[in-house]
């Protein structure tokens, strides 16, 4: 089977979405860039498939320029645009894990950017992290709104929805989601306690300078 590591490692992480609680049940999905027949695409986690039934076989790979997969018994993740699109986008992006993580849902209800109340915020690639506005899910809207909320960023909000984050590997997407995540649980207890002090864009300037080695130690 063509590209079997790559597709035991989507299992493996899909299975860390549940056991991470950082996505319940069905939801989210996975994918990392991959090549098959010369042709240059990714294999993404199927769609309404839990996790633990998952096999290689099922995971679907499906080209940049295809509009829907035709080869396979298995359909693709509703949202496999938005993959298609950050990879098209993103040359820096090798995966992808979007998640319904709990406070980055409710965070994102409110259809608004994280402001830097933490300088962790930079992990994501600028001074706040930003909330794509709302679409149905699965539709070339929404891949369109999260790739303009990815600008000169590698996560992002999902209005109404939950986060997406890509990285080098899917260690680092994976890693950046549980950041991203926590961040999104420390505003949600910040702000019961009022609005809470952000820092200025110049020491955001200097936290982004430092966050460039922050995963070299």
């Amino acid at each position: 089977m063509k590209n079997l590591d790559q597709r035991n490692q989507i299992i493996e992480y899909s299975l860390k979405l549940n056991s991470t609680n950082l996505s319940p049940l069905r939801s989210g999905n996975i994918s990392v860039r991959g090549i098959e027949d010369d042709i240059e695409g990714y294999l993404v986690t199927p769609s309404g498939k839990k996790y633990e039934t998952l096999k290689p076989e099922d995971i679907v790979f499906m080209g940049l320029n295809e509009e829907e997969e035709q080869n396979s018994t298995n359909k693709p993740s509703s949202e496999w645009r938005f993959h298609r699109d950050i990879y098209a986008n993103k040359k820096e992006a090798h995966a992808i894990v979007h998640a319904h993580s709990l406070h980055a849902t409710a965070v994102s209800s409110h259809g608004k950017p994280i402001p830097p109340f933490h300088y962790m915020i930079a992990l994501a690639g600028g001074d706040d992290i930003k909330c794509s506005e709302y679409a149905t899910f699965g539709t070339e809207e929404l891949s369109e709104n999260v790739i303009k909320a990815l600008e000169n960023r590698s996560a992002c909000l999902m209005s109404n929805h939950g986060q997406v984050a890509f990285g080098k590997n899917l260690d680092d997407a994976f890693e950046l989601a549980q950041e991203i995540e926590n961040i999104c649980h420390q505003y949600t207890i910040a702000l019961k306690l009022g609005q809470p002090k952000i820092l200025s864009f110049e020491e955001m300037k200097k936290v982004l300078d430092k966050a460039k080695n922050y995963k070299k130690g």
